[in-house]
């Protein structure tokens, strides 16, 4: 591959008192990673030291700009590009502490990342962990990455997707309470089914096998345990395969995703949050990423948290970041061929 032809990828560094920095450090490190594409971290450069030093790894070799946009010649001169944030310094907080100025700094990172995408300097963006209370703590509104990039967007819906190498999840709500998950419409099942669908077929799925659960137990028996299967999510999928989409259900949760491990299905539907994520969790808590679809860019994420309890110990395990970005590069080298 030509160096052109490589995206410019956008990597926030996550909450600064998190393992955030540690393992984009650690990701960066890879060498056959880092030729896949232009790297850009959007962060403080004095964390990113301190978080090298503590795990006895230097620091990349990378162009430093204080502003928040880059220039092409930067990628020129360097694989991997600094934007250094300038928004907190190592002695306002403490690492693996919770701290408002720290969720304050990440929800910068994000929306940097964000604007570099949406203005069409970066191809795709992929964010470490950032801590919803330190965030919560800061003043601001916030429920997760995905809806906070989907209102910088101005994108109108948003879903979360979860990806490993044995499964893809695409959940209808998540996010929200149960209660609130519990109250479906039929349209919304249905654009997650369309979304899900083009998603897999940016991840190299020509005629993605979709699966759809159930809400209630045994997807409801026949209305035995309730209407919501038969008097919403049936009509969606029916409406689903009238456009030519190869979608069926809906299944019960207890059993669809061993079907879809085994092979019979590329994508399984989740009605709600913890329905689908406990399955990808259990299967592949490691290398399970978070794509957010929906948004007019592509938005991979770790689907870890920030480990507060493992910071500095040089315990944090890369595998889910570089998995996180080896995706935002694969999808942003099939969009441009889908176009």
């Amino acid at each position: 591959m030509g160096n052109d032809a490589l995206p410019t990828i956008a990597i926030t560094t996550g909450d600064p008192a998190g393992i955030g920095p540690e393992v984009v450090l650690k990701a960066l490190a890879d060498q056959e990673l880092l030729n896949t594409a232009r790297w850009v971290v959007i962060g403080d450069a004095a964390i990113l030291e301190m978080a090298g030093a503590r795990i006895g790894l230097k620091r990349p070799d990378w162009a430093i700009r204080d502003g928040n946009s880059l220039q092409r010649s930067d990628h020129s001169v360097a694989q991997i590009s600094l934007i250094d944030a300038r928004q907190i310094e190592p002695s306002q907080f403490a690492i693996g502490k919770l701290s408002a100025a720290c969720g304050s700094a990440a929800l910068e990172y994000v929306r940097t990342a964000t604007q570099l995408c949406l203005d069409g300097q970066a191809d795709a963006m992929v964010t470490a962990p950032l801590n919803k209370e330190a965030v919560s703590l800061s003043g601001q509104n916030f429920t997760g990455h995905t809806e906070f990039i989907a209102e910088l967007s101005e994108a109108a819906e948003s879903r979360m997707l979860l990806v490993n190498d044995r499964l893809r999840v695409i959940h209808v709500s998540t996010h929200c309470s149960l209660r609130s998950a519990c109250e479906l419409h039929t349209s919304r099942i249905l654009r997650t089914i369309q979304l899900g669908h083009e998603a897999l077929q940016s991840l190299g799925f020509a005629e993605p096998r979709i699966a759809v659960c159930g809400l209630n137990p045994h997807a409801g028996e026949n209305g035995l345990f309730g209407s919501e299967d038969l008097g919403i999510i049936v009509p969606a999928i029916r409406s689903a395969q009238e456009m030519g989409l190869m979608c069926e259900g809906p299944f019960p949760a207890d059993t669809i995703f061993i079907q879809a491990v085994r092979g019979s299905y590329d994508l399984v539907v989740a009605m709600y949050h913890d329905q689908g994520h406990v399955p990808m969790k259990l299967l592949d808590f490691e290398n399970t990423i978070n794509v957010s679809l929906g948004l007019p860019i592509v938005r991979t994420s770790v689907d870890h948290g920030t480990a507060f309890d493992i910071v500095g110990k040089n315990q944090a395990d890369p595998s889910s970041m570089k998995a996180a970005m080896k995706l935002a590069v694969t999808m942003s080298l099939n969009r441009r061929k889908i176009g």
